[in-house]
C-alpha cells in the first residue's frame, strides 16, 4: 500500500511538469517568429532606380577607408543615407471612389488659386494648387493622387531654384500629368528643386493608373503640385505632413454634396 501510494504521488501533476520541457516546439518558435515579424517591418524596401548610387557609395566608401579610415566611416554614413532616401515603403491607400491622395510625401507648403502649366493645353483657368514639398529625408516616390488615364505628359526643362518658391512652378525644371478622371480633369507637377536634378517618370502618355500607383521619382528634393477645380475643396491645411499613397488631399463627394445643398 505504501508503495502504491508513493507510485501515485509521484505521477501527480508536479511531477508531470518536472518531466516535460517547458513549452512545446510551437511555443518555442512563437518568441523567434515574433522578432522576424518585427525585423521584417523595420526593413522597407528600395527603389531599384537607387541601386546603381548604393552601387557607387559601397564602391566609395571601400576606397575611402583604404585611404584614411574616418574617410570610409564617412562614405558608409552617406551608403546608408542613400539608402533611406530611396526607400520605396508599401502604403495602404483608401479605397473610396472621389478622393484625392497625396502623391508625395512631404509638407504641404502651399494652398493657393493658380492656372495650371501651358504645356498641359487646359483651359486657362483659375484651379485650386496643392503644393506637396520633399525635402531629402523624404520619400521621393511619387503617386497618383487619383485613378485615371494620362491624356497629357509634358517634360519641361528650366531652372533648380529652391522649390519651395512659387516662382518654381513657373521657372523650374518638372514633368506635368493630365489625369482625364471620372469628375474631370487633375492636373500633376513633379518639380525638380534646388538639389534634385532629375525626373524619372514611370510612366507615359495614354497610360491608365490607379490611386496610389506609383508614377515616378525626383532624386533629392523637389515638390508636387496637384490641380484640382476650384469647387474641390482641400481638406489639409498649410503645414500639414504629407505620406504619399495615403493622405487624403480632397474628396470630389465632398463638393458633389456641396453643389447639390446649394441648388436646393
Amino acid at each position: 500500500m505504501a508503495f502504491q501510494e508513493l507510485r501515485t504521488k509521484s505521477s501527480g501533476p508536479a511531477a508531470h511538469r518536472r518531466g516535460r520541457p517547458r513549452g512545446s516546439p510551437q511555443e518555442q518558435q512563437e518568441p523567434v517568429m515574433s522578432l522576424v515579424d518585427s525585423v521584417r517591418r523595420l526593413i522597407v524596401p528600395i527603389h531599384k532606380e537607387g541601386y546603381v548610387f548604393i552601387a557607387i557609395g559601397v564602391v566609395a566608401t571601400v576606397v575611402l577607408s583604404q585611404l584614411w579610415s574616418p574617410l570610409g566611416w564617412i562614405g558608409a554614413l552617406i551608403t546608408l543615407w542613400i539608402c533611406y532616401f530611396f526607400r520605396d515603403p508599401v502604403r495602404i491607400v483608401p479605397q473610396r471612389e472621389g478622393l484625392v491622395i497625396s502623391p508625395a510625401d512631404g509638407r504641404v507648403s502651399q494652398i493657393a488659386t493658380a492656372v495650371p502649366p501651358p504645356e498641359l493645353e487646359l483651359p486657362a483657368e483659375q484651379m485650386t494648387r496643392i503644393s506637396v514639398f520633399m525635402n531629402v529625408f523624404d520619400c521621393h516616390v511619387n503617386r497618383a493622387p487619383i485613378a485615371g488615364r494620362v491624356v497629357k505628359m509634358a517634360y519641361t526643362p528650366g531652372l533648380f531654384l529652391n522649390a519651395e518658391l512659387d516662382k518654381a512652378s513657373d521657372d523650374n525644371e518638372r514633368n506635368a500629368l493630365a489625369i482625364e478622371t471620372s469628375r474631370g480633369i487633375v492636373g500633376v507637377v513633379q518639380i525638380a528643386g534646388l538639389v534634385a536634378r532629375r525626373i524619372v517618370p514611370f510612366i507615359k502618355q495614354g497610360d491608365q493608373l490607379g490611386t496610389g500607383e506609383r508614377f515616378g521619382l525626383i532624386r533629392f528634393g523637389s515638390r508636387v503640385d496637384v490641380y484640382l477645380p476650384l469647387g474641390v475643396k482641400p481638406l489639409v491645411s498649410e503645414g500639414q505632413t504629407m505620406f504619399a499613397g495615403e493622405t487624403v488631399l480632397a474628396d470630389f463627394a465632398a463638393a458633389d454634396d456641396g453643389r447639390v445643398a446649394k441648388a436646393i
